[in-house]
């Protein structure tokens, strides 16, 4: 008389596959999209460095996006266009927007699109 087989016990070969295969997928996810959100960091990093600056309330048009152009230059930032950046101001209201758009290739005609709005504004009703 033969003895019955005790319970098997841990994955069989194909479900460790599929175990592995989900893993590697959500891997290669983070792998192509953490570093658009990494990039969006140096741009809230530079709008936040720009609202902590004394001198931002009284500064123009123009030397608002000297000071974003140099802070990004700093960071390596290269995906934001002039047109992207929208400064509002009037008599004692600052109020600068960031909108802009990032599309990532992830594997053959399938790509991820990532959009992002940041603002910061100081003085009138948004106060410091």
């Amino acid at each position: 008389m033969q003895a019955l087989p005790k319970h098997q016990r841990g994955l069989t070969f194909i479900s460790l596959c599929i175990l592995l295969g989900i893993a590697g997928f959500f891997v290669f996810l983070v792998l192509k999209i953490g570093p658009i959100y990494m990039d969006h960091n140096k741009v809230a990093s530079a709008l936040s460095a720009l609202k902590k600056d004394s001198a931002f309330p009284m500064m123009t048009e123009h030397e608002i996006r000297r000071s974003l152009d140099n802070r990004f230059n700093i960071g390596y930032v290269d995906f934001i266009a002039p047109e992207d950046i929208k400064v509002s101001k009037s008599n004692d209201y600052v109020k600068v927007e960031i909108a802009y758009e990032v599309v990532k290739p992830l594997a053959y005609n399938l790509s991820v699109l990532v959009d992002f709005h940041d603002m910061i504004e100081t003085g009138g009703d948004g106060g410091v």
